[in-house]
């Protein structure tokens, strides 16, 4: 299994970048995959997720609005869509897969997708920068 992010870059105050998560290694589409992004001298926190089965979402309240997360189960590729970005959102992006999801826990996703224990593998992260 291998998670490569892409997208990263340089970007304005109130600027778009839109970050992608080529997954490969699955077999079965029964997994989600968290976003996560951490600054310098701060815990990796979870910005957003998405289950691949059902395309269920959740999103970390400092990004709702401006955020969005997508699928493309063909490709095996999430996406995550910044709009309106602040020098807040500065920080290497990662993200991640969490292998063996249910329905239950689809319905279940804002209580568990943030939390980095629950994912099984990680990408390499890409840096986002927010100037201002």
């Amino acid at each position: 299994v291998q998670l490569v992010e892409s997208g990263g870059g340089l970007v304005q105050t109130g600027g778009s970048l839109r970050l992608s998560c080529a997954a490969s290694g699955f077999t079965r589409g029964d997994y989600a995959i968290g976003w996560f992004r951490q600054a310098p001298g701060t815990e990796r926190e979870g910005v957003s997720c998405i289950m691949m089965r059902d395309a269920n979402t959740f999103y970390t309240d400092s990004v709702k609005g401006r955020f969005t997360v997508s699928r493309n189960n063909a490709k095996n590729t999430v996406y995550l869509q910044m709009n309106s970005l602040k020098p807040e959102d500065t920080a290497v992006y990662y993200c991640a897969a969490a292998i063996g999801t249910s329905e239950l826990q689809s319905k279940m996703l804002p209580q568990w997708c943030s939390s980095l224990s629950a994912y099984d593998y990680w990408g390499q992260g890409t840096q986002v920068t927010v100037s201002s």
